[in-house]
């Protein structure tokens, strides 16, 4: 799968430049920045991006309710998301995959490695749709755990 924009939404400020550096130099992708889900649907009606990548927990509107409204408000954007969070238990990640996620990043992540993990759930997620396969029976392959652990 080809990926040129991304945009990022997480309420942490550093988190976002992290990622945004991270993906900029090693991806390399444009990458555009929002701090929250509401930031976020004003981008998505400003231009289309390859992949969302949406933290979590955010206040106001945390990033399963983002990714609903976005596909509430945009039924016809087919394209990848990811979730990065540090609630990875696997009946959290089986949520997230429910919910049509691409996959999970778990946090902290290891800037050297984000744009392989990227890369690595979307080419698993480009393959998928590909075929019939359901998002439960890829739970397994889909979760991407980072950092030095």
């Amino acid at each position: 799968m080809k990926i040129e924009k991304i945009f990022l939404v997480d309420d942490d400020p550093n988190i976002r430049r992290i990622a945004e550096i991270s993906l900029k130099k090693l991806g390399p992708w444009q990458v555009e920045l929002a701090a929250s889900g509401r930031e976020l649907l004003a981008l998505l009606k400003q231009g289309k991006p390859d992949l969302l990548i949406l933290d979590v927990m955010m206040p106001e509107m945390d990033g399963p309710t983002t990714f609903q409204t976005v596909k509430e408000q945009f039924p016809n954007l087919k394209l990848p998301v990811i979730f990065m969070t540090a609630k990875v238990m696997s009946h959290e990640v089986d949520e997230y995959l429910n919910l049509g996620a691409a996959g999970v990043i778990c946090k902290p992540f290891n800037p050297k490695d984000l744009a392989d993990e990227v890369r690595s759930i979307c080419d698993r997620w480009e393959a998928s749709n590909a075929s019939s396969d359901s998002p439960a029976e890829l739970s397994s392959d889909l979760l991407v755990s980072s950092g030095d652990q």
